[in-house]
């Protein structure tokens, strides 16, 4: 069941959607967002179809996890019936940016829009956001919750905050193979992102703080420029701070220090006529001549298209289920 509620956080005062265990225990796997956004192009009533097992390949439970992924990362819109999003046309479409994501790129693109307001899924929101703990156990994360959602007057079961839970650490800490086979901890691709890992025993978890490998400097300033459009549309300037430290931002989201942003925008400013870095009185700022919205999308575009042309002199690629070929 999904209740709205006004949350004062600080994020600009927005409405807070809470969502909890949507995800039928299953996290996003290889293959599943591009599966359930090309059908739902194809046929919008697709989730509500008694054949949909048939026609997605996946079992009932499934289905509806699919749709709710698809949902949740916003590449699928169900305010007017079930439609394709900007960005879902843009990445996902046969001619998209990277229709299989292939880049580990869109894997964090995904991950920002999923944590995006309003975010669908409130576990996630909260132990990205707001939950302090860079080392942690799982029974850690459940009490924070818990005490998160007390607070505000959420009535929510125990048994979803722990499938949420356990969700958030197979889709983000990488399993070992020690138990054998378990068809429950494969095709996990956000773990490519390498956000969390296991620290010490396989009880306790970490966040990975810092520059991370396979985060490209363009999808951090995209998430700059959306963060900044989002909480202030009409100025031309962010903080530095903000960007790194306010819910909802970068810095938070992909688990960033303030000078791993800095030198991601000083890269990208070298190749950008509308975008600076400065330093006034120590206080260092974003700065951007356009509407960041329309910035941020550029970017992006133009990254995807530089990625197209490297992916194509070389002939690498994945196959439909995301796997590279």
């Amino acid at each position: 069941m999904v209740k709205q509620i006004s949350l004062n956080l600080g994020d600009v005062g927005a409405k807070r959607i809470s969502v909890f265990a949507r995800h039928e225990t299953f996290h996003p796997r290889f293959g599943w967002i591009k599966k359930g956004f090309d059908r739902a192009v194809e046929d919008p009533s697709i989730f509500l179809r008694d054949d949909a097992p048939v026609r997605l390949g996946v079992g009932k439970n499934m289905v509806r996890a699919i749709r709710y992924w698809c949902t949740a990362f916003k590449v699928l819109d169900e305010k007017d019936g079930i439609v394709p999003t900007e960005l879902g046309l843009e990445l996902l479409s046969n001619e998209g940016w990277d229709p299989f994501l292939e880049n580990p790129a869109s894997l964090w693109l995904l991950h920002w829009n999923l944590l995006s307001p309003p975010c669908y899924a409130t576990a996630w929101d909260f132990t990205f956001n707001y939950f302090r703990q860079i080392e942690f156990s799982s029974e850690d994360l459940f009490l924070a919750i818990c005490d998160y959602i007390n607070g505000q007057s959420i009535r929510v079961a125990d048994s979803s905050l722990r499938k949420d839970i356990t969700c958030i650490l197979r889709m983000y800490v990488e399993q070992s193979g020690k138990a054998g086979f378990n068809e429950d901890l494969v095709d996990c691709p956000f773990t490519e992102l390498r956000l969390l890992y296991t620290a010490g025993d396989s009880k306790q978890y970490e966040f990975q703080i810092g520059s991370k490998d396979t985060l490209s400097d363009e999808i951090i300033v995209y998430a700059c420029l959306d963060f900044a459009n989002r909480v202030g549309k009409d100025q031309r300037t962010i903080a530095l701070s903000r960007l790194a430290f306010d819910p909802s931002s970068p810095g938070l989201v992909f688990k960033l220090s303030e000078s791993a942003i800095a030198e991601a925008i000083e890269r990208v400013v070298r190749q950008s006529n509308s975008l600076f870095l400065s330093d006034t009185a120590g206080l260092i700022q974003l700065s951007y001549t356009d509407d960041p919205a329309v910035l941020a999308i550029e970017i992006l575009d133009n990254y995807y298209q530089s990625r197209k042309k490297v992916s194509k002199s070389t002939g690498l690629g994945r196959s439909s289920d995301g796997r590279t070929s």
